[in-house]
Formats: structure tokens, sequence, C-alpha cells
């Protein structure tokens, strides 16, 4: 990956096309860790809609351990939200460039661990479904609150709800009809672009949920290696120009 893209990428100076760019990859990955981890512990991590649903059929059912271990994958969720947040303004404060790819990097050291240590975790057998689940949660947490920070909140990456409910409202503009004399000031207008963003988001999830669950059938849990890989990559030259920043002042 060219240095000059990775910087506009996810660097602090921030373009639509870049946000853009960045969104599909990050939903790309998002889907085939999602889909990884239906493969792992036979339950989505990905978005917080079903968690909160299972959590309420298994107070109901009397099913209180599995409860817990669904608060306990939305709270992870909830803390890598917060941890995207804290880190984010951290950097902002110190004014360094890698204020948006600090997250990433964090979220590729994780996927890294995961891939490398999962087959080894996976011996335990009392705490390797609920710890995963935490920890993959916790992940898609940090991850889709980057984004949402970059985007202000025009683009989410690990859940398509929201999605497909913007298509199908840009699809209904596109579609209406508006009478040919009719107050300009009242014309129905579809954002075109913005209906490219999110069908293309839809389709980047669902094609990494492909490929994610295919690489976990024949190659296990070293599936997530590739992505941490393209993360940092994606994510290392904000931060490695902070670094020699850091040293060119130690210098003079």
């Amino acid at each position: 990956m060219p240095i000059d893209y990775a910087r506009r990428l996810t660097g602090k100076d921030r373009t639509r096309g870049a946000n853009s760019q960045l969104g599909w990859a990050l939903a790309f990955i998002a889907g085939a860790t999602n889909a990884g981890a239906f493969l792992a512990v036979k339950q989505y991590t990905s978005h917080m809609t079903g968690m909160v649903s299972s959590m309420a059929d298994y107070l109901v059912l009397g099913e209180i351990h599995l409860a817990a271990g669904a608060l306990a994958g939305l709270v992870s969720f909830l803390i890598g939200a917060a941890t995207s947040a804290v880190l984010i303004n951290y950097a902002r404060r110190r004014r360094l460039k890698s204020q948006f790819s600090l997250p990433l990097l964090l979220e590729a050291a994780l996927l890294l661990l995961f891939g490398v240590i999962g087959a080894q975790l996976a011996t335990f057998d009392g705490l390797f479904v609920p710890g995963t689940v935490m920890l993959l949660c916790f992940i898609m947490g940090l991850q889709n609150a980057v984004i949402t920070k970059i985007s202000r909140s025009e683009i989410r990456t690990t859940h398509i709800t929201g999605l497909v409910t913007d298509i199908g409202i840009e699809l209904g503009k596109l579609v209406y009809w508006n009478r040919i004399q009719e107050d300009p000031a009242l014309r129905v207008v579809a954002d075109r672009s913005r209906l490219f963003l999110l069908s293309m988001l839809v389709f980047a999830f669902a094609f990494g949920g492909v490929l994610g669950a295919i690489g976990f059938q024949r190659l296990g849990y070293s599936t997530t290696i590739p992505l941490a890989v393209l993360l940092i990559l994606m994510a290392g030259v904000p931060a490695a120009d902070d670094i020699r920043d850091y040293f060119s002042r130690t210098e003079t």
C-alpha cells in the first residue's frame, strides 16, 4: 500500500473520499471477523441488537449464565467504543497525526493475538466462548467508534441495519415522482453519492463475511492474521510519522 495513500486513509486530515474508502475497508474487516466469530463460537459479535435480544430471551428462560454472557458482550462493545474515544482524544490533545490510527492499531494487535493463540485458547472450554465473545465485541466497538468519529456519524461498519434503512430511504427518494410544475423547494431528490456509499458498505460487509467464513473453515483462527496485517498497513503510517517527529524533536 503506497505510503501517501495510507497517510490520507487514516491520518488526521480527513476528506470525504478517504472516509468512504476507510469505511469500505473496515466494513470488510468487520464482516470477515463477524463471520469467523460465528463459526468459532456460534454467535455474532458485531451488532448489539441481537445481543440485547438474546439477553432478554435468556432472562425469561431462566438461563442466567447465558444472559450474563450476553451482558458481558454488550459491556465489552461499550468499553471498546469508550477506549477508542479515549485514544482519539488523547492523541488529538497532543496534536498527533495518529489520532485515528491508534485504535485501529490496537484492533490489529488484538486480532493478531487471537489469530496466533486462538487454537490454544479453544482448549479451555469453560472460558473460550465467553472470552472470545467479549474480545471480539470489544474489537467491534473499538472499530465502530473510530469510523463514527471520523465520519461524524455518517458511516457505520460493524452492523448494517441502519445502512439498509438509509438505502431504503434514498431509494424511496429516487423513485419518487415529482410533478413537473412543482415548487423546486418541495422536490424530492435522492442523494446518489450517499446511496452509492451505503451500498458499497453493505457489499463490503457481505463480501468480507463470505471470505471470512471460507477462511475460517480452511485456516481456522489464523484467518484473523491477514485482517490484522491489513489494519497495520492502513494505520501504521501516521503512527510512524509521529515516532519520526518525536525523535526529530529530541535530537534538536
